[in-house]
């Protein structure tokens, strides 16, 4: 299921953004050396007690030339929409502005679990000016300091506390879970109507996890279990829902999160766009399986080498996704549509591959043999042993002599020969560098 969600709301210059990078730490930071993978700001992994969760930063959520209150509102809204825990904050040394007022009226109207955290209370003196807050009506405040990290662990435990049950299973493993993600008017809605037409058999229509959304279960031709995950943001309306592309990927994360495949669709009318990237970046770094999907494929004046163009395009600009399948539909005439679930199946299948000790060690050995591991100042890089740990994606881990020594070419190198062992396609493979005790 889903992590839960976390929102920070608040007036500008109030420590959000602060407040934020102290809660998701060196989390928010690229974690791979690798052109095209983008971390947005708004929105981040963290963990705290063992417990692993979102935070979105609504400041982040840029809202065009919208009046400074209306862009409050419409920030607490969509926290209200999207988290299962606010946490409200204001600054001492301002006491309570009309924004605070206004945005507390907001989330009076919500059944989310609300903390307000007063932020700046830099030295114990200053805990005497939080009693003010109380006015708020949302409860006992909680005094912090952003810049050094003061009373952060107590406004923590009690967000985790509000967390949903944690002990509720979805699906059943054998249910291929997949979600089409996208920048809006890609067509993603086109091909979800297209998909589940009048061919296909649509066992049930169940609420999902994500507020507003569906998931629609059916069987394919082989009889193989899919789910779709919808992602609630298609069935919005409004100005601030359609116009904000942060938002569109803050609902994009929801699905790709409950995903095993992800389809990344793209308008081949319009080209990749940088929002393009970033979602695709998510879906990579969350290890699921991904197919890149070029929609209206009809609509181009095509000859023999554009579709040869697009993909060689496609490569370039998504350097990271080099193991994806690319494929060229149109939701309009249902052009290669009927092969989606085919692919879908397949790089499900990849992302639960599993290999064998001895056979992954003879593919190590043989990598070295032809390129041997770097040294360093006389000193040699020794790869003793390689097992999998994991699958969604497969996971293996290297027993080395000094891990400093593995760069990331030749980590990527060792990646490249283990894909070209086995089939991979579809799926994200991670390597974890251990020294040998």
């Amino acid at each position: 299921m889903a992590k839960p969600v976390v929102a920070i709301v608040g007036r500008p210059n109030v420590g959000k953004s602060t407040i934020f990078n102290r809660i998701v730490g060196e989390r928010i930071s690229i974690v791979e050396d690798v052109s095209g993978v983008t971390r947005d700001r708004i929105y981040a992994p963290a963990e705290w007690l063992g417990k692993e969760f979102n935070v979105i930063d609504t400041g982040g959520i840029d809202l065009g030339d919208e009046p400074f209150l209306e862009q409050i509102k419409h920030q607490a809204e969509i926290a209200m929409d999207e988290a299962d825990v606010i946490i409200f904050i204001t600054s001492v040394k301002e006491h309570i502005t009309d924004a605070d007022e206004n945005v507390a009226r907001i989330l009076h109207r919500t059944k989310k679990p609300v903390l307000l955290a007063i932020n700046k209370v830099d030295n114990p003196e200053m805990r005497n000016d939080i009693f003010d807050f109380y006015a708020l009506g949302l409860g006992e405040p909680f005094p912090i300091s952003g810049s050094h990290g003061l009373g952060i662990g107590d406004l923590l435990d009690a967000a985790i506390s509000h967390f949903p049950d944690e002990s509720e299973e979805e699906y059943d493993d054998s249910v291929i879970k997949f979600s089409l993600i996208g920048r809006p008017n890609v067509g993603k809605s086109s091909i979800i109507n297209a998909m589940l037409g009048e061919d296909r058999v649509i066992v049930s229509a169940i609420p999902g996890t994500t507020r507003d959304a569906i998931d629609t279960k059916f069987m394919g031709e082989d009889g193989t279990e899919f789910v779709m995950i919808d992602t609630a943001g298609m069935r919005k309306k409004g100005k601030v829902y359609e116009n904000t592309e942060k938002y569109s990927v803050l609902r994009a994360l929801r699905a790709i999160e409950r995903s095993d495949v992800v389809l990344c669709v793209l308008n081949a009318e319009e080209g990749i766009r940088e929002q393009d990237k970033k979602v695709a970046g998510y879906a990579h770094e969350a290890g699921k399986g991904i197919i890149i999907v070029v929609n209206k494929w009809d609509t181009l004046d095509k000859d023999n080498h554009t579709m040869k163009k697009f993909e060689e395009q496609i490569r370039s600009e998504f350097l990271y996704l080099s193991y994806a399948p690319i494929i060229f539909v149109s939701a309009l005439t249902k052009q290669r549509l009927n092969k989606l679930p085919e692919i879908i199946e397949r790089v499900s299948m990849n992302q639960n591959l599993r290999i064998q000790s001895a056979t992954l060690n003879e593919v190590i050995l043989d990598a070295v043999a032809m390129n041997p591991t770097p040294t360093d100042k006389g000193k040699r890089l020794r790869i003793y042993y390689a097992t999998q740990v994991a699958v969604k994606p497969p996971t293996f881990v290297v027993f080395v002599n000094e891990p400093e020594m593995m760069h990331f070419s030749y980590a990527r190198f060792l990646e490249n020969r283990i894909r070209d062992a086995f089939t991979f396609e579809g799926t994200p493979i991670h390597l974890i560098i251990r020294r040998r005790k």
